[in-house]
């Protein structure tokens, strides 16, 4: 059997295809060339990630399509229910990457507190002619350590990112509609470990009450932060986006970021990927990365091995 990934897979990923007996096709194909391509190549299992979408046209047009796959979380970009509704299995990795989001998140966090993404811009442009401009316009900072961290979105990214903010001995809170408590456990190098039980509250009260908020939410119909939102915030928030696009609404954002309601923003997704807006593109407050959240060597591994062990229990 062959399987098309047509966004990448690890090489652990094909390694363990490989030995299952299927071919693995790590061809590139343009969006509008995926039907043709599966259909030519007699292709049974395509893997995509966020850039390829597999939509009714594609399901329609491919029926020797057995299972669609993604590696990570968000099944936005595929039509999960019409593909069942077809019989085809859809299946992807919603543990395999928590890990790396949560650091990422946390990169953005300690880059907004200390100005590394705006210092990373000035320093090569007047590190040597105006250092002690800089130093004084940096000297602001504040530490993560006792500040109140606002989780909306408690699943398993939501819990990883919880793990490391009580790690950093961070105050969490969490605000989701479907797990009304979780029980959070944080392991340490030797074997110890500590559980802490985090209870959802709700979205007001969390706005008004974390100094950060992290969101952790699939694609939304509406924004989760908007106008009005912005309004209850703490003064001086800190706000990351590592989730979809779309869940905040960037020109309130901008103009919240302007007027100092809110410190920064770390974002590593945007309303109009792949063309992000230049507003954000330039603003000083903003730390910035390209949807790279699952984008570690470990999370590919774990994404590409999880991959193969379902499409192999599937198709066996």
């Amino acid at each position: 059997m062959k399987v098309l990934a047509n966004d990448g897979i690890s090489k652990s990923g094909i390694a363990a295809l490989e030995k299952g007996g299927f071919e693995v096709i790590t061809t590139k194909v343009a969006q509008e060339q995926v039907a043709n391509f599966i259909n030519e190549n007699n292709v049974d299992v395509i893997l995509v990630r966020s850039a390829t979408k597999v939509r009714k046209d594609i399901i329609d047009a491919c029926p020797g399509i057995k299972i669609i796959g993604r590696g990570g979380v968000g099944m936005d970009n595929i039509d999960v229910d019409y593909a069942k509704s077809k019989g085809i299995h859809v299946i992807n990795t919603p543990a395999s990457s928590s890990e790396s989001v949560a650091e990422l998140v946390f990169g953005h966090l300690f880059s907004g507190v200390r100005f590394l993404h705006d210092s990373n811009r000035n320093m090569p442009l007047e590190g040597d002619s105006n250092f002690d401009g800089l130093k004084k316009a940096y000297a602001n900072g504040v530490e993560l350590r006792g500040k109140t961290l606002g989780i909306v979105g408690i699943g398993r990214i939501g819990q990883a990112t919880a793990k490391m903010a009580l790690g950093l001995g961070m105050k969490v809170i969490a605000a989701d509609s479907f797990i009304p408590e979780v029980d959070v456990k944080v392991d340490f190098f030797d074997g110890q470990s500590i559980t802490t039980k985090i209870v959802s509250q709700s979205l007001e009260s969390l706005f008004k009450e974390a100094d950060f908020i992290t969101l952790h939410v699939p694609a939304q119909n509406g924004y989760i932060i908007g106008e009005k939102d912005f309004e209850i915030l703490k003064d001086g928030v800190g706000i990351v986006n590592c989730a979809r696009g779309g869940v905040i609404d960037e020109v309130a954002l901008v103009k919240a970021l302007d007027s100092g309601k809110v410190a920064f923003a770390g974002l590593d997704v945007f309303e109009n990927e792949p063309k992000p807006e230049m507003a954000i593109l330039m603003h000083s407050k903003i730390s910035l990365t390209p949807h790279i959240g699952a984008a570690t060597g470990e999370a590919q591994d774990r994404i590409g091995t999880e991959l193969a062990s379902q499409i192999i229990t599937l198709l066996s």
